[in-house]
């Protein structure tokens, strides 16, 4: 029992440090409320921001692999840049947020809110979207190769020139999309939707879809 105390009190510090952390004036913990916080560059690898409130908030560059995004709002964010790769991000929010270049590979982004959102160039390889709506939002050149979009919402969506190898698209609504010299090769698209699509220069698009 004597040697478990000391145990104990010998990590407290380490404990403490790691419930207390503050950035620029935001606490990171979960449910926390940074409205506009500038954590850009920020290591925040592993953190637990599950519930968090970053609607404006500036995390360009910043470090997020693995961390815990459930439900998290990142809405108009400036997230350029930044490396969210194998993040919990199922039911976050990242709507009219600026995610030019950044890294979400292999995240779990099932049912993400990403309407208006702009993924200029960003890398979602892998990553798992299934149900997540990306209405409006922009995807021109991105890496979705072997992406989960199963029955995801992409009404009027921007895939100019996006990599789109061996993705899943079953079930998903790509009506007045744009895929423009995007790259379809081996993506599934059983009872995906493409009214009124724009395919020009698209490699293997489903060009005669309806009769799939």
């Amino acid at each position: 029992m004597k040697k478990l105390l000391i145990l104990s009190a010998a990590l407290a510090p380490f404990a403490a440090q790691a419930s207390d952390l503050v950035i620029n004036g935001c606490v990171i913990e979960p449910e926390t409320k940074c409205e506009n916080a500038d954590l850009s560059g920020a290591n925040l690898r592993n953190a637990d921001l599950s519930g968090a409130i970053l609607t404006g908030a500036n995390l360009s560059g910043a470090d997020l692999r693995h961390a815990k995004l459930k439900n998290t709002n990142f809405e108009k964010a400036n997230l350029q840049g930044t490396n969210f790769a194998r993040a919990d991000m199922r039911h976050a929010t990242v709507r009219g947020a600026k995610l030019q270049n950044a890294n979400l590979e292999a995240i779990n982004g099932w049912a993400l809110f990403a309407q208006g959102a702009n993924f200029h160039k960003a890398n979602l390889h892998g990553a798992n979207l299934n149900f997540a709506r990306f209405s409006g939002a922009k995807l021109q050149y991105a890496n979705l190769q072997a992406a989960n979009l199963e029955i995801a919402w992409m009404t009027k969506v921007d895939l100019t020139g996006a990599n789109l190898k061996n993705a899943n698209l079953q079930e998903a609504k790509l009506n007045a999309a744009n895929l423009e010299n995007a790259d379809f090769t081996g993506v599934r698209k059983h009872f995906a939707t493409f009214q009124a699509t724009y395919m020009e220069g698209c490699k293997n698009c489903p060009f005669g879809w309806s009769k799939n």
